[in-house]
């Protein structure tokens, strides 16, 4: 026996049907990923009982080299049991923690089995297709030893994906001939080290979560300085005005008296004047996660005036959403930003590369003050220059 649908229209003619545009996904900042120690108690077993019969196994020399895939985590519970049956180091685990008590939300965490550059480099692989905007790596300062070469791994890592700014920290020492050849526009250090009651420890997952709670209150364009630091007891080393003017590029964090230990400083270690600010930065890096989230699909379109036009459109949409939320500055639009998409950017050689091209200029600082940034779009990606 046939059953019809009561809603199946029978009568001829033309029907208009509403379908709501799709929901598009809302753009998530505050996400670090945590690179640190943390092994498998029986992975460790095996390890022993293999030195203990005097010999190496293959497979245990496998295991070293194996890269276990990242951990999402919404609360600090939830890193409790997802590593209870791992050696965790106490750099990694502060750190999480410090994370979660000074606002943060959502991480994840890239287990490493060692602190070599061979392994760094391996994890660093493996968080490539994460959705994520911070990278934190706080136990490549536990070494004594090449660890400037571990801190520009990845501040390597952040410049090449284009998408995430790294928090990195200042040794414990203070040294430093460890950090003065560092530069890279996608990242900052921070020093000094924290006084957490059972320990101290490097700073940089406490940071990351005080970059959460900035952008989830104010938005990626708020320098995520002056804010308390929850779970810290003191610091390992009191820093005076005076010591901090001496290294511009290292962000301090200081204990005021009766205003509590705050960061104090929003600098990033970049040498190039227009990006040594975090907040200008990770709303670059910001603007072209979106760009990459909602208009990844213009590569399979005709470079075409058309084309032109719906990219200055929807750009010019996004940039003056910025500017309604205090992002850019200036009275009017025309003194916040401004987006070309035409055929001077766009000139015939550039189309039979299959790139698409468009200028943008955003006042971050001062209105009608513009970093020019070209948006370029082909098959592999966004790239902004």
């Amino acid at each position: 026996m046939l059953k019809y649908s009561t809603n199946k229209r029978h009568v001829p003619g033309v029907y208009t049907q509403i379908i709501p545009p799709p929901v598009k996904p809302k753009l998530l900042t505050g996400i670090p990923v945590f690179l640190g120690v943390a092994k498998s108690k029986g992975e460790r077993r095996g390890d022993a009982e293999t030195r203990g019969r005097g010999g190496e196994n293959e497979s245990a020399t496998n295991d070293s080299n194996k890269v276990e895939d990242p951990k999402r985590l919404r609360l600090w519970m939830e890193f409790e049991e997802e590593f209870k049956d791992y050696d965790v180091s106490e750099y990694l685990s502060h750190a999480v923690r410090g994370f979660f008590q000074n606002g943060g939300s959502l991480c994840y965490v890239a287990p490493m089995s060692e602190v070599t550059l061979e392994a760094l480099t391996k994890s660093l692989e493996s968080i490539e297709t994460l959705d994520i905007d911070l990278v934190c790596a706080p136990d490549i300062v536990s070494q004594d030893t090449n660890i400037q070469e571990l801190l520009k791994a990845v501040l390597e890592h952040c410049d090449r994906m284009g998408d995430r700014f790294a928090i990195l920290d200042a040794p414990q020492d203070g040294n430093q001939d460890y950090y003065q050849g560092l530069q890279g526009n996608n990242g900052a250090m921070y020093a000094p080290w924290l006084d957490v009651k059972e320990d101290i420890v490097p700073p940089c997952g406490h940071i990351a979560g005080i970059y959460a709670r900035c952008d989830r209150e104010y938005g990626v364009h708020r320098a995520p300085a002056n804010f308390i630091l929850e779970g810290v007891y003191d610091l390992q080393q009191n820093l005076n005005q005076p010591n901090q003017s001496a290294g511009e590029r290292v962000n301090y964090i200081r204990s005021f008296r009766g205003r509590g230990i705050r960061v104090w400083g929003a600098r990033t270690v970049s040498l190039e004047p227009e990006w040594q600010f975090v907040n200008v930065r990770r709303l670059f890096l910001t603007f072209r996660r979106w760009v990459e989230q909602n208009l990844a699909d213009v590569v399979f379109e005709p470079n075409t005036f058309e084309l032109w036009v719906r990219l200055e459109r929807e750009l010019s949409v996004y940039c003056q959403s910025l500017w309604q939320q205090g992002a850019l500055q200036g009275d009017t639009p025309q003194e916040a930003f401004y987006v070309k998409c035409d055929e001077e950017t766009n000139p015939p050689e550039v189309r039979d590369q299959g790139q698409v091209i468009t200028e943008i200029g955003l006042a971050p600082v001062q209105p009608c003050e513009f970093i020019v940034v070209s948006l370029i779009q082909n098959d592999s990606g966004v790239t902004l220059n």
